[in-house]
């Protein structure tokens, strides 16, 4: 029985993106040979390399070849190059596009403090050890696209500018189904965080989740306001494990997560639609270091496990990748976003060798 290929959109996009996407093309190879999974990629151009060529960030063969495949692997897109465009050509407005036309509503966050990478928390070692968090942000509504927005000039000359925080019921509520299904998937406990007692669209978001949580019994849902969470993952960080909020909330708390780790260029993230699914690290294109051999792959690595897990249904090879990361770690290896004295320097192509190494050992 010949199973049909999984399409992968691949784009490399800027700055680091070529090099910590060949590294981790290359542990999806050994994955997908060893295991035996048919899988067809096709690299297109994304971001700033795209309006190089096209004049667009989102060149519309770029945006049929991710349409016609079952998941995005993305690099990282921008840099000061083209900060001066306008913001309409920006690389950014690419991953918004992206976006829009897949309908990724649900971005999933895994927030993991590996115990060799402690010392590089900001926080002390008894308040991040073990911690395991699941962020889970709605990605198409809120202050990002609602309407009316933008900067006018009134009659006295004075300048106003107006977002608009909106959602609708049924955007609450798909995100809602998406992130009680991952909590019972976990520890069965849900935290929804919002602003309720003071914006009318956020306490709708609260009824709606709540609403949503009557056909999950066995999951505990629990409430909590922004401004108390931000302490709280300070704090207590860990007293969570799945998290869900709005577009605005999750962008600030997942990179105020993000760095309870100590590094951003470990943590991987997965946007997902009903259908479609786009995987990226969640650190930027670091033009500083491109071209060096310095960048951290690792995000990107496991990156490819969460693609394993979420869009191939393969969660025991995606369990394999973040183990062999894990060893590596282990083992002492480091980039010098993650070095201390004492471990053994690795450059991007040598921490992408590593992890193979020991994906053969585990696989053997």
């Amino acid at each position: 029985m010949t199973h049909k290929p999984i399409k992968i959109a691949v784009f490399a996009g800027d700055g680091v993106g070529p090099e910590i996407m060949q590294e981790a093309l290359k542990v999806l190879k050994v994955i997908s040979d060893k295991k035996n999974i048919s899988i067809e990629l096709t690299e297109g151009y994304i971001g700033g390399s795209a309006y190089d060529i096209y004049g667009v960030p989102l060149p519309d063969e770029s945006l049929n070849l991710a349409l016609q495949s079952d998941a995005v692997l993305l690099g990282a897109v921008g840099g000061p190059k083209w900060e001066g465009l306008d913001y309409s050509v920006r690389p950014e407005r690419a991953l918004l596009g992206l976006r829009e036309k897949l309908g990724l509503f649900a971005n999933l966050r895994p927030v993991v403090v590996f115990d060799e990478l402690l010392d590089a928390s900001p926080l002390k070692k008894e308040i991040v050890q073990g911690i395991d968090i699941m962020i889970l942000r709605e990605l198409t509504g809120d202050v990002y696209f609602g309407q009316p927005r933008g900067v006018s000039v009134g009659k006295d000359g004075k300048r106003t500018g107006v977002n608009t925080m909106i959602y609708t019921e049924d955007e609450i509520r798909r995100i809602a189904v998406r992130a009680f299904e991952l909590a019972r998937g976990r520890k069965k406990q849900l935290l929804s965080v919002d602003k309720a007692n003071v914006l009318e669209t956020t306490e709708l978001w609260r009824t709606v989740v709540t609403e949503v949580g009557l056909d999950y019994p066995d999951v505990t849902l629990k409430h909590m306001y922004v401004d108390n969470c931000a302490m709280q993952l300070i704090r207590n960080p860990s007293q969570f494990d799945v998290m869900v909020t709005a577009n605005l909330f999750g962008d600030i708390l997942s990179d105020e997560a993000a760095m309870l780790t100590g590094s951003i260029g470990m943590l991987p993230s997965a946007s997902l639609g009903m259908d479609k699914a786009l995987y990226e690290p969640i650190h930027g294109s670091a033009p500083d270091i491109a071209g060096k051999n310095i960048a951290n792959p690792l995000a990107t690595i496991l990156s490819v496990a969460m693609m394993l897990r979420y869009s191939m249904n393969r969660p025991a090879e995606a369990t394999l990748i973040e183990k062999a990361v894990a060893d590596v770690l282990k083992d002492g290896w480091r980039t010098q976003d993650i070095y201390s004295e004492g471990n053994r320097l690795a450059g991007t192509r040598e921490m992408g060798n590593a992890v193979i190494e020991k994906l053969a050992n585990l696989m053997h």
